[in-house]
C-alpha cells in the first residue's frame, strides 16, 4: 500500500474572524520571528567566532539555539504565508514533514535543556572532574543522542499519517500541521497515534523534568555546603540562566498540554493563543535571558561591536 499523499490537502488557519486583520497581525508575529532568527543566529555565531566560548555550556547552549532556529524556520514559511497571502493550503506530504519536525525539536529541545542541567550538576558538585567528564568528544556523544532520540521517537506516530485516508474535514485550527490535530482528521484506527504520544511524553518532557530537578535539588545541597557567601552566590549564578529558560519551556507546554486535554470549554482563541505563545516565547527569551545573565556572553556581544565600529 502506497502513502496517501495525492489526496485534497488540508486548509491552515490564522486567526478565525479576524481574517480582515491578517495583514495587521502579521507585523508583530514577523517582528518576533525576525528577533528569533537574530537571536539565536547571533548566539551561535559569538559561540563558532569567540574561542573563551568554547567549552560544554556553551556548547549545549549552541545546541538550544540552533534546535530553536529550526522550530522558527519550520513554522515561519506556512504562519507567515497564511497571514501575508492567505496561502492556507498545504499538501499532506508537507503537513505531515512540517509536524513531524515541529514535535522532533521540541524533544530536542527537552532533551537539550537536560543535558545542560547535567552540565551544571558536574561543574558544581564534582568540579574537579569536569574537563575529564565533559570533554568534546562527551559533548558531540550526548548531542548526538539527544537528536536521534527526538527524530527517531517521534516517526512510529507520524509515518502511519501517511497511510491513513482523510474523508473528516480537512481544516486545521493553527498556520502550522500537529500530529495531535491531523490525527483526528483520519478515517481510520488512530488508537495507537492517541496512545504512543501520552507514553512518549512521559518518557521524554515528564521524564526530563523530573530528572532536572532532582539534579537542581542536589546543586542546591552542594552549593549550601560552601562556606563563603560568595562563592555560593556565584555558583548559584552560573545556573540562573538555565533555570529560566527551564522554566519558560516547560511552564509554557504543561500549559498548552492542559488547555488541550482538559480545556474543552475555554474559547478557541485561547487554544491558537496558547500554541503560538509554545513555539515562539521559549526561543525568543532564551537568547535574552543568556545575554543579560552570562558575562561571557555579554563581553563577547561588546567585543563583536566594538570590532564593527573600528571597521
Amino acid at each position: 500500500m502506497w502513502p496517501n499523499i495525492s489526496a485534497a490537502p488540508f486548509l491552515l488557519t490564522g486567526f478565525p474572524g479576524l481574517e480582515a486583520a491578517h495583514h495587521w497581525i502579521s507585523i508583530p508575529f514577523f517582528a518576533v520571528y525576525f528577533s528569533l532568527l537574530l537571536g539565536n543566529g547571533t548566539l551561535l555565531y559569538l559561540i563558532k567566532d569567540d574561542h573563551s566560548l568554547h567549552e560544554p555550556m556553551y556548547y549545549f547552549l549552541a545546541m538550544l539555539a540552533g534546535t530553536d532556529l529550526m522550530v522558527t524556520l519550520i513554522t515561519m514559511p506556512t504562519v507567515m504565508g497564511v497571514l501575508w497571502l492567505n496561502n492556507r493550503e498545504i499538501n499532506q506530504g508537507a503537513c505531515f514533514l512540517q509536524a513531524y519536525f515541529i514535535h522532533s525539536f521540541s524533544i530536542v529541545e527537552s532533551g537539550v535543556l537536560l543535558a545542560m542541567a547535567y552540565d551544571r550538576f558536574i561543574a558544581i558538585c564534582i568540579p574537579l572532574r569536569y574537563n575529564s567528564i565533559l570533554t568534546n568528544s562527551q559533548v558531540v556523544k550526548v548531542g548526538l543522542g539527544v537528536l536521534m532520540r527526538g527524530f527517531l521517537s517521534v516517526l512510529p506516530p507520524i509515518m502511519p499519517l501517511y497511510f491513513f485516508p482523510y474523508c473528516h474535514s480537512h481544516v486545521l485550527s493553527h498556520a502550522f500541521c500537529l500530529h495531535q490535530e491531523v490525527m483526528k482528521l483520519a478515517c481510520a484506527d488512530i488508537t495507537f497515534n492517541h496512545v504512543y504520544p501520552i507514553i512518549l511524553v512521559a518518557l521524554t518532557f515528564f521524564l526530563d523534568a523530573l530528572i532536572i530537578v532532582f539534579s537542581y535539588a542536589l546543586i542546591l545541597k552542594t552549593v549550601m555546603g560552601i562556606a563563603s557567601g560568595e562563592e555560593r552566590a556565584k555558583a548559584l549564578n552560573t545556573c540562573v540562566s538555565h533555570i529560566s529558560c527551564v522554566l519558560g519551556f516547560y511552564i509554557t507546554i504543561i500549559g498548552l498540554t492542559f488547555i488541550h486535554r482538559f480545556g474543552k470549554h475555554v474559547p478557541h482563541a485561547v487554544h491558537i493563543t496558547m500554541s503560538y505563545f509554545y513555539f515562539l516565547f521559549p526561543p525568543f527569551m532564551n537568547p535574552i535571558i543568556y545575554s543579560i545573565k552570562t558575562k561571557q556572553i555579554q563581553r563577547s556581544i561588546v567585543h563583536l561591536f566594538s570590532v564593527h565600529n573600528r571597521a
